[in-house]
């Protein structure tokens, strides 16, 4: 069956990819949502240089629909359908189990007429960064929320090292938002993405419920 997968960069997306693709999903493409702007992904931050080398090194197709929060899901959507006239049949969600992240995806999907599939769904957190790991896959830490974390854990390789740094109640994959991603090598990479780190800022973006968090992002380029 052909697939497109929801791409945000990182370790949760790419494992359900690899995933998908060992159970015979012929995946074609990768979607990426931007901000307004067109520069930025809009769930991670990440430049589209940086997220053009990563889908190049996949030998994947990149859509990169640019969305603003208030029409981010009419846009996903009529994305969708495009993706269904070219006979994409399903699409691949990296999200482990936040029920709410779930529904929205089977509604979206349901519009264009498209199969919602999870392969991580209600797996043991802890059981999937090993995997992820174990398949030799390598990311960087981008994103950290700072109610979790403190700014020097963005910007670190994603590694053992890493997962027992982190304090009592932060869960090893980040599912809670505590941080995120971006995967630079591994089985599925035809090279690694030459990226390097240009700053660490701090950013306090407004979400759409109007609830405001305070981030350290690494700044990623090439």
């Amino acid at each position: 069956m052909k697939a497109f997968c929801s791409w945000s960069g990182g370790k949760d997306s790419c494992l359900a990819l690899r995933r998908a693709i060992k159970s015979g999903y012929e995946t074609t493409h990768l979607l990426t949502m931007f901000d307004e702007t067109g520069e930025r992904s809009r769930s991670h931050a990440v430049s589209l240089e940086v997220m053009r080398a990563q889908a190049e090194s996949l030998g994947l197709e990149l859509i990169m629909p640019i969305a603003s929060w208030k029409d981010y899901q009419q846009v996903f959507i009529e994305e969708l359908v495009k993706l269904k006239s070219q006979n994409v049949e399903a699409a691949i969600f990296g999200d482990i189990d936040l029920q709410a992240h779930r529904d929205w995806e089977e509604k979206v999907c349901a519009a264009a007429q498209i199969e919602a599939v999870l392969p991580l769904w209600n797996e043991n957190r802890l059981d999937l960064v090993n995997e992820f790991l174990a398949e030799g896959f390598r990311s960087v830490v981008i994103c950290v929320n700072e109610e979790y974390l403190p700014k020097d854990f963005c910007g670190r390789v994603f590694d053992e090292q890493f997962i027992r740094d982190l304090p009592t109640g932060v869960d090893a994959c980040g599912e809670n938002g505590e941080f995120h991603t971006f995967v630079f090598d591994g089985k599925l990479f035809k090279n690694p993405v030459p990226y390097k780190i240009d700053e660490i800022y701090h950013h306090s973006p407004v979400f759409p419920s109007g609830n405001e968090a305070s981030f350290y992002y690494a700044k990623l380029v090439l």
